[in-house]
């Protein structure tokens, strides 16, 4: 399964991937899904808002245990974010299979869409929709960076867009959910190949606006110039500084620019900001001192300051009782908190849910050099069948 979708969305320059929701790549994930899914035997459905269902049982009997993931990337994003789930939730299956294992409870293996927002700007949407944290009509508002809306973009592969929205019926089916994930940072590295994770950070996406004049490079007085890129780059280094003295995450990095030429002062500057703290008191005093700080430097540069929160997850503690249930079976797994935002943590707002992480020897993530070790990866394939099994068997 894994030599199959290496390739998938795979860029010769950077050796990243580009699978981004509902381009090619996306179709060919989904197309894998699907073939997985048939060649066990397990009913395949395709939902409203465009996630990808296998089921072993009747999902209307209801109480499913539900594990899986996502297939979409960053761009030039790692092979194992999200498909390392995806992979081993199937991989697990085979494996209780293999065991004899009686299932008493409906499992099924879940790809969500659109996990990471790299071509629409927010990250989960295909869960978000589900439990109605994003409506239809602001679903329908989303562009890419091409100006091609989100419904254009279902609608051109062949999914309805008209039919997205929460999907309660679907959530009341769930009885728990646990995502496997590759470690995005190096908890782990000291530890055991598997941890259970406790809680995932608050954090968020911020779009800042910076209104500046378009002039002449080469002719324009520096004391005449409303230059936005100044107080961009101003805004970039004032978040670092207060992102480290609050003990917390600060990250610019998207940029958009207009004219965009090189010999032209730009008109606007527009920069995305994501951050995260471990509170949502610290996340919010965080945001509010890098707008006051943007807003400043504006005022002396001439730059008029916009800040817009595009999207905003609060934190998140896991089901206690799943969380310690899951850490017993695995002998005492360690548990850890993440500041990664997942479908789990959408999920958790409805459903009781988990999340297993499998060791990652650098902690590099979001890259091309993501890696985990092929031993750390099966061991992660059998503490989740070990979990699913506690779950689904009894």
């Amino acid at each position: 399964m894994w030599a199959e979708l290496l390739p998938v969305g795979r860029s010769a320059a950077s050796g990243g991937y580009r699978r981004f929701a509902w381009n090619t790549a996306d179709a060919e994930c989904r197309a894998w899904f699907e073939q997985q899914a048939r060649d066990r035997g397990l009913g395949y459905e395709l939902d409203r808002n465009g996630n990808q269902w296998a089921w072993l049982g009747d999902p209307a009997a209801g109480d499913a245990v539900v594990t899986g993931s996502h297939l979409d990337s960053v761009p030039d994003g790692g092979a194992f974010d999200g498909p390392l789930g995806v992979v081993s939730s199937f991989a697990a299956l085979d494996e209780l299979r293999a065991r004899g294992a009686r299932f008493t409870r409906p499992l099924a293996v879940v790809n969500f869409g659109d996990e990471e927002g790299a071509r629409f700007g927010v990250a989960c949407i295909g869960s978000r929709l589900t439990t109605g944290v994003l409506s239809r009509e602001a679903a329908h508002e989303l562009r890419d960076a091409d100006g091609v809306r989100l419904p254009d973009a279902m609608e051109r592969a062949g999914q309805d867009p008209t039919a997205i929205g929460a999907d309660g019926e679907r959530l009341a089916r769930i009885g728990a959910f646990v995502e496997l994930h590759v470690e995005q940072g190096r908890h782990l590295a000291e530890h055991q190949p598997v941890g259970v994770a406790s809680a995932i950070w608050p954090h968020g996406r911020w779009r800042f606006d910076f209104h500046g004049e378009a002039n002449h490079a080469g002719t324009t007085r520096i004391e005449d110039r409303r230059d936005p890129m100044l107080t961009y780059a101003t805004t970039v280094l004032a978040a670092r500084k207060k992102a480290r003295l609050a003990g917390a995450l600060a990250t610019f990095g998207k940029v958009a620019v207009e004219p965009n030429g090189t010999n032209a002062i730009a008109s606007l500057v527009r920069g995305w900001l994501d951050s995260r703290a471990a509170d949502e008191a610290t996340l919010t005093a965080l945001v509010g001192e890098i707008e006051r700080a943007a807003a400043e430097r504006g005022e002396r540069d001439g730059v008029r300051v916009a800040l817009t929160r595009e999207s905003y997850t609060p934190v998140v503690d896991f089901d206690g009782p799943l969380r310690d249930r899951l850490a017993a079976v695995l002998g005492g797994a360690p548990v850890l908190p993440t500041g990664a935002g997942h479908d789990a943590g959408i999920l958790a707002s409805a459903v009781p849910t988990a999340m297993l992480f499998v060791r990652n020897p650098s902690g590099v993530s979001h890259s091309p050099a993501e890696h985990a070790e092929t031993a750390d990866c099966l061991a992660g394939v059998t503490a989740l069948a070990d979990v699913l099994e506690d779950l689904a068997c009894q």
